[in-house]
């Protein structure tokens, strides 16, 4: 699903990746662990499109993202790519269920089919009653769900997380990461985490780990 070809990446004189390369399979689980500072958040940010490479190839599902355009790019993205980060990101003047709907509608999804497909997620995820809820009527947990559900709204084959659990307390943070391998069974997504938890780490199928800017 995802080939990454020798990467490299530097900020100033800082070089933060140092020609890194890695295969994840269709429908794996990836975490990315590593000490701070060791390129996690610039892998993950690379391999998912919101950051260019200074050299090297990306390819997610046999196309090659680093040779788009950024209009081809943001298509690309918009129908292939979920993003969970550690900070929800809901817009606060809009409910759940419209803030799941909104990468579905910058795709083009007539409202009805959006509409249906958001509502879905929400039972799936256990959020039905929060449907018309805005962020700020909702727990912690509950919002990081949403995040999930707008992640998936238009079926993407693969969802990048950075630190998705890191601002939750024990309880939501066992619940999302079961919620990860519910979707992938459900779904058959696949999962690049970068988690400073252990817990989760050891969860996924795989664990890819960084080091000063290589993968040891």
């Amino acid at each position: 699903m995802i080939k990454i070809e020798n990467i490299t990446k530097s900020f100033g004189k800082v070089e933060v990746l140092k020609g890194v390369s890695a295969d994840i399979a269709r429908g794996e689980i990836v975490s990315v662990t590593g000490p701070s500072g060791a390129g996690k958040t610039t892998f993950l940010q690379i391999a998912g499109t919101l950051l260019n490479a200074d050299s090297g190839k990306v390819y997610i599902n046999n196309t090659d993202i680093t040779s788009l355009g950024n209009k081809k790019l943001a298509k690309f993205r918009n129908s292939n790519i979920g993003f969970v980060f550690q900070f929800h990101h809901l817009l606060p003047e809009f409910t759940a269920a419209e803030n799941i709907c909104m990468p579905a509608f910058i795709k083009g999804t007539p409202k009805k089919e959006a509409v249906k497909r958001a509502e879905e997620l929400l039972d799936f995820l256990n959020l039905s009653d929060r449907a018309n809820h805005k962020p700020g009527e909702m727990s912690g947990g509950e919002q990081q769900r949403v995040a999930v559900a707008r992640a998936l709204i238009n079926n993407p084959s693969v969802i990048f997380a950075d630190e998705p659990s890191g601002n939750l307390d024990s309880a939501n943070k066992k619940t999302l990461h079961q919620l990860f391998f519910s979707l992938r069974d459900k779904f058959k997504q696949t999962f690049v985490i970068v988690t400073h938890n252990n817990e989760l780490a050891q969860m996924s199928d795989r664990i890819i780990r960084l080091s000063d800017g290589k993968i040891v």
